[in-house]
């Protein structure tokens, strides 16, 4: 879901080419969540399942996308959620609420032959096993994962501030919030897209936004964009009724003192507004990682993805050739580089 600032930012559309070479931390929750909700049959709306009935939708995303990416000579890391903050709880809520909505109007498009994709596509749901087998599949990639200790997201957001990495990739614009200097969106679901309800298509890229340009084109501060987003609204707070993006940034410009803003309008929630800025501004994060890139495990993949869960051979070893070129031809450097920072 995240904070809604496409009004108010726009990146510039890249080809993946020109990441090759760059370090990208990657909020794996998000992405995964895109792979179970696009990976079905448009027919049915039933996600991709193997032989025993196990959803693998997301491991198909996650083999061939990220192949895509190493193919480019990028080096992604995957960075998967932690505990959430408690003021999350209401987000989290809503979001069951939503896919129970959904759920029914499935089952009713099935009884009455309407379009059952639509609402297919919002019942998605990310299981512990579902997890755990992402974790598998990319360790047998050779892809560095890492867990949170809260938001992914933000630990993505610290990890590009720090310099580890040159990037960082999420569909929510909550990155810029959480102050990552350089954000990717569309990075694993760009390619020819249709549009809903029309027989239309759109050719989706990849888009790269700089904090330092959105800031200097808003005239306003990190801090301001923080206090922006929470008035309209994020995953941490309801926000202020009436106040939409164009809104929002004419009261950060207005006002002298962000405390002014905090403490002076009529939040519709019951939530701590200070602690939200505070988790904005200083996220928890985990700084005992390593980003090392390991060469696949050719054998192991196949058996996971052909043996356990009945992919296709065939594209299986093609995909597998094309991650091992990727690996050798990146930026120029040597095997030995590519595998330590």
């Amino acid at each position: 879901m995240g904070v809604s600032l496409s009004k108010l930012v726009h990146g510039k559309e890249i080809d993946l080419k020109f990441l090759s070479g760059k370090r990208i931390a990657i909020d794996a929750f998000n992405t995964i969540f895109q792979f179970l909700s696009i990976i079905r049959d448009r027919e049915t709306g039933e996600p991709l399942k193997d032989r025993k009935g196990m959803v693998t939708s997301h491991l198909s995303g996650l083999l061939y996308r990220t192949a895509n990416l190493v193919e480019a000579g990028i080096k992604p890391a995957f960075v998967f959620d932690g505990q959430p903050p408690e003021f999350k709880r209401k987000t989290i809520e809503e979001r069951q609420k939503v896919k129970a909505d959904a759920e029914k109007k499935m089952k009713e498009a099935r009884e009455s032959g309407g379009d059952v994709f639509k609402y297919a596509q919002a019942t998605s749901r990310l299981t512990d096993d579902m997890i755990k087998e992402a974790k598998t599949l990319l360790g047998l990639m050779g892809i560095p994962w890492f867990q949170a200790p809260s938001e992914g997201e933000a630990q993505c957001a610290v990890m590009c501030k720090r310099g580890d990495v040159d990037y960082s990739a999420s569909q929510d614009y909550d990155s810029l919030l959480f102050g990552s200097p350089h954000f990717i969106r569309n990075l694993s679901i760009s390619g020819r897209k249709k549009m809903p309800g029309r027989n239309i298509f759109y050719e989706l890229k990849p888009e790269v936004l700089t904090i330092s340009e959105v800031l200097s084109k808003l005239g306003i501060t990190h801090d301001q964009l923080i206090v922006l987003g929470m008035l309209i609204g994020t995953d941490y707070n309801v926000g202020v009724k009436g106040v939409g993006p164009m809104k929002a940034l004419k009261i950060v410009k207005e006002s002298k003192k962000l405390e002014e803003i905090i403490n002076g309008l009529n939040w519709t929630e019951m939530t701590n507004i200070n602690d939200v800025f505070e988790f904005f501004k200083n996220p928890p994060f985990d700084e005992n990682y390593q980003l090392e890139w390991k060469e696949p495990d050719i054998t192991g993949i196949t058996d996971f993805m052909v043996d356990k869960h009945d992919f296709s051979q065939d594209r299986i070893v093609k995909v597998l050739d094309r991650v091992k070129d990727g690996y050798k031809k990146s930026a120029q450097e040597t095997l030995g580089k590519w595998f330590k920072k």
